[in-house]
C-alpha cells in the first residue's frame, strides 16, 4: 500500500481497511509501504499472497504486477497486460470499441497545444491518460472561456475527450468466470458538480444510491457492459467500470468512461457498498480476493 503516486493517501486508506478486514477473517497480515526496496522487503517477508492495495501509477499500471510475476508471488487484482491497458485511457477505449462497447470520442494532445487552443469543440474534458481517482481533471464548458490552464504537474501528453453529460453510474465486477459473483449491481453517484477527487474520498463529498433507481434496460446494460469490459481487457479479481448516462437519450445515452482495476476500498468506496448490498460483507470480499489470487494473471 502507499507508494509514491498521486493516489498515495487513498492507497494507504485502502491498505489499512483491507488489512484490518483480513485480520478479522483470520489471516496473518503484514503491511508494506511500497518504496524502491519493495522487492527486497517482499523476499524477506515471504508472503503466501500479496494483496495489492496500491492505486495509481506503478501500482495499477502493470509495474508492480510484473515484479510480483518475476518473484513468483501470487497477487490480487489484474495482471500486467490488463493493468497496463486499463490505466492507459486511450488504448482501453480502443479495446472497448473493438468489443462493441459505447465510448465518447477522444484524442491525445500535448499540454502546450491544449493550453493555447481548443483541440476539440467544447464542451470537453482534459485529463491525464494514465492516472485514476479523477486526479487532474479539467472540464471546458464554453469556447468563450478559452482553453484550460493546466497545473504544472500535469503530464506532457494529456487526453482530451468529448464531455459526456448525465448521471454518474458505476458497476463492480468480482471475477469474470463461471461461478464467480460477477457484476454486483449499479450505483448512482449523486454529487454537486463534477465527481472529482474530493467528492470520491471526502466524507459527505457524494451520495451513493445503491441499487440505483434506473430503468431495467439501463441497469441490465451497465451489468452487461461492465462484465464485457472486464473480459475484453483481460481483468482478474475485482474491477469497477464507470459510466455516464444521459437520460434524455435512453440507452443511446449510456457510455463507458473507464475501468478501474484497483477500485478503492475505503470507508466511502463504491465497490464494498455494492458487495454489501449483494450480501457480501467487507471481510468476505477481501477474503474472496485473497483466495482468488495467483501468478500468471
Amino acid at each position: 500500500m502507499g507508494g509514491s503516486s498521486a493516489e498515495r493517501e487513498v492507497s494507504l486508506a485502502t491498505g489499512r481497511g483491507c488489512a484490518d478486514a483480513l485480520r478479522g477473517e483470520g489471516f496473518d497480515v503484514v503491511t508494506l509501504d511500497a518504496g524502491r526496496d519493495l522487492a527486497v522487503r517482499l523476499e524477506e517477508t515471504k508472503p503466501d499472497v500479496v494483496f495489492n492495495a496500491l492505486h495509481g501509477r506503478w501500482g495499477e499500471d502493470g509495474c508492480v504486477q510484473g515484479m510480483l510475476e518475476w518473484l513468483g508471488l501470487p497477487y490480487t487484482h489484474s495482471g500486467v497486460l490488463a493493468s497496463a491497458l486499463a490505466m492507459d485511457k486511450q488504448r482501453s477505449k480502443e479495446v472497448y470499441r473493438a468489443a462493441g462497447l459505447p465510448v465518447v470520442e477522444s484524442v491525445l494532445a500535448g499540454r502546450d497545444e491544449v493550453t493555447t487552443r481548443h483541440v476539440m469543440v467544447p464542451p470537453y474534458v482534459v485529463k491525464p491518460y494514465n492516472e485514476g481517482s479523477s486526479v487532474g481533471v479539467y472540464i471546458v464548458q464554453e469556447a468563450t472561456n478559452g482553453p484550460p490552464q493546466l497545473a504544472e504537474d500535469m503530464p506532457d501528453i494529456v487526453m482530451v475527450e468529448t464531455y459526456a453529460p448525465g448521471r454518474e453510474l458505476t458497476t463492480t465486477v468480482m471475477g469474470g468466470d463461471e461461478g464467480d459473483p460477477g457484476p454486483l449491481g449499479v450505483t448512482d453517484i449523486v454529487t454537486e458538480g463534477w465527481y472529482d477527487y474530493h467528492a470520491k474520498y471526502a466524507e459527505g463529498g457524494s451520495r451513493h444510491v445503491v441499487p440505483a433507481d434506473l430503468p431495467a434496460e439501463i441497469t441490465d446494460a451497465c451489468l452487461d457492459f461492465a462484465l464485457r469490459a472486464h473480459r475484453a481487457l483481460g481483468c482478474r479479481g475485482v474491477s469497477r467500470t464507470d459510466f455516464r448516462w444521459d437520460e434524455a437519450r435512453g440507452l443511446d445515452g449510456l457510455v463507458l468512461l473507464e475501468t478501474n482495476t484497483q477500485p478503492g476500498m475505503t470507508p466511502t468506496s463504491l465497490s464494498p457498498e455494492q458487495a454489501e448490498v449483494c450480501g457480501i460483507g467487507f471481510g468476505a470480499m477481501c477474503r474472496w480476493m485473497v483466495e482468488d489470487a495467483s501468478c500468471n494473471r
